[in-house]
């Protein structure tokens, strides 16, 4: 644990006085520097950010890849006195001109003085881009000299966290050095780590709150060794996470559901050769699946992980991070619920067995000084949330703030139940449509789909198109290769969407493999699947009518 009194910066700097590392990966190999070494080369980037215009107060922009200038880039940031805004990177499905768009309007309200991104990005970046904001990379100030060292006090701006969208325009969470510091303490304290004990494996994006503060800062300020992977390395090559955390003896690890799914079934056919030390396997960004966890320590157990090892957690950018989480050493909880009811909002107990049932994941307790909003009710809510790591804020959207940050606490958005002292996130508030007077949950249908031999993990979402008065719901999935008979996979999917939540599907659409709209952490873009359907040029696999089924 921190030594109480100590800032953020006195962290991250003490880490330079350990014997641990951070070992990025660069395209064919672990490039691998002591953290003293990363804090020097940062030391040595501020005149360069300096003359970049990066004063104390200054506000800077950046597409935090996973390359080694960009960790060292963003303390350099941070000594120089400035406030780093992290952009998203360019999700699935979306075109060059939609992310020019994005990225415009992002600096419009943020007023950058550069935007820095590494050498291999900069042809990526927008041309658009590159004409509202002085766009430079992370190794042309590298070696560039030391500026004087005034890092962001405690209660000032640090971090602008820019969500990657899913749910709407990306919105900006401000952070201070405070609430990251408080966020690194206590998922320190949840993971039990012994300083000097832990190496941990990471290939989650920087731009994404669980890769930045979950893995690569908490890392850091705890002195522990990390090897930092890429998600390209990952998404060609699934089994590469598994394999690193088997060579490298790593205790921590973190990832989505859906991540954990294809890592494990990247094993299906063979053991993984060596041995497993991981002691926490944290799994969120996402619904948790049962099938998922179930998956993994078949798959893996002769090879070490343990089921209590697997630490389903909840958390969002507005709380930097984490809220809540599964107690190390106890195995995942779980609890079966009717699903029709549930698409209702209604909380009714089922058997082990019953059709209509659908087990849903515990995300755990409120992680130190955390608290949920609320007690057990029989109804879904939405969950509200007090931490010491909360933002501040969303940038310059007081009316925003105002709705969401009330009276020291956050409402989320998200919805769930608390059992036991446990939360069960289900979805969020946006996943609500309205089905014959009746306001339902499409997560259920969706996870419930999801489970269909034939249909890709999570890439499946229902679309409420309204014109006229009425709506249609339409079904868009990708389906496995091996999908042949398109109608058949997509009646099946129809009854599977009645039996579970009473919902009349109008249409399934097929769509190729890595066509839905995703966030980088997996999420899908309900909101952009809407205006992907209504786009002339959308060329789908297949297209079913389910209206007269």
């Amino acid at each position: 644990m921190p030594v109480p009194g100590t800032t953020l910066w006195d962290q991250l700097i003490a880490a330079g006085d350990t014997r641990s590392s951070l070992h990025c990966f660069t395209g064919t190999r672990y490039e691998s520097a002591t953290w003293r070494e990363v804090i020097s080369d940062a030391e040595r980037m501020t005149a360069g950010l300096r003359r970049a215009g990066v004063e104390p107060g200054a506000r800077v922009a950046a597409i935090l890849t996973n390359g080694p200038s960009a960790v060292r880039g963003m303390l350099g940031v941070w000594l120089g006195g400035g406030s780093l805004a992290s952009l998203p990177v360019r999700a699935r499905g979306m075109d060059e001109g939609e992310y020019a768009a994005q990225l415009e309007a992002i600096c419009d309200q943020l007023e950058p003085e550069a935007l820095l991104v590494e050498e291999r990005a900069l042809p990526l970046v927008p041309e658009g881009v590159k004409g509202v904001v002085r766009t430079i990379s992370w190794e042309s100030v590298a070696d560039s000299g030391r500026a004087s060292l005034c890092p962001p006090g405690e209660d000032e701006l640090a971090f602008v966290q820019y969500s990657s969208g899913s749910t709407g325009r990306p919105k900006g969470c401000m952070l201070t050095p405070r609430a990251i510091g408080a966020q690194l303490a206590l998922a320190w304290e949840m993971i039990e780590g012994e300083a000097g004990r832990e190496a941990a494996v990471s290939w989650l994006p920087l731009s994404h709150d669980m890769g930045m503060f979950g893995c690569l800062l908490t890392a850091w300020a705890h002195g522990c060794d990390l090897f930092l992977s890429t998600p390209e390395r990952f998404v060609l090559s699934p089994r590469t996470w598994f394999g690193d955390l088997a060579d490298t003896g790593a205790t921590i690890t973190a990832a989505t559901n859906t991540a954990l799914h294809l890592g494990a079934r990247a094993y299906a056919e063979e053991r993984l050769p060596g041995r497993l030390r991981v002691r926490a396997l944290i799994v969120g960004a996402e619904r948790v699946q049962w099938e998922t966890l179930r998956l993994a320590v078949d798959t893996f157990g002769a090879a070490g992980l343990e089921e209590r090892s697997l630490m389903p957690a909840y958390g969002l950018a507005e709380a930097t991070l984490a809220v809540t989480a599964t107690a190390l050493e106890e195995a995942p909880a779980s609890v079966i619920l009717d699903a029709v009811a549930l698409a209702d909002g209604e909380l009714v107990e089922a058997q082990e067995g019953d059709p209509c049932g659908t087990r849903l994941v515990s995300a755990g307790r409120p992680c130190r000084d955390v608290r949920l909003q609320g007690g057990e009710t029989r109804r879904l809510e939405e969950i509200q949330v007090s931490s010491p790591a909360l933002a501040s804020g969303y940038y310059r959207e007081p009316e925003l703030t105002a709705e969401r940050f009330r009276d020291g606490g956050l409402m989320t958005g998200d919805i769930g139940f608390l059992r036991g002292g446990e939360l069960y996130p289900v979805g969020r508030l946006d996943d609500l449509i309205s089905v014959g007077g009746r306001n339902v949950y499409t997560r259920e249908v969706e996870s419930a789909v999801e489970q269909l031999s034939g249909v890709r993990r999570g890439c499946t979402t229902i679309v409420e198109e309204r014109s006229g008065g009425g709506s249609r719901l339409t079904l868009c999935l990708e389906p496995q290769d091996s999908v042949t008979d398109y109608r058949a996979l997509a009646l099946t999917a129809a009854s599977v969407a009645m039996a579970k939540a009473a919902v009349p599907l109008d249409e399934c659409v097929f769509l190729p493999r890595d066509s839905l709209p995703k966030t980088p952490s997996g999420k899908i873009q309900r909101h952009r699947a809407r205006r992907l359907l209504a786009e002339t040029d959308l060329h789908p696999l297949a297209r079913v009518s389910l209206a007269a089924t």
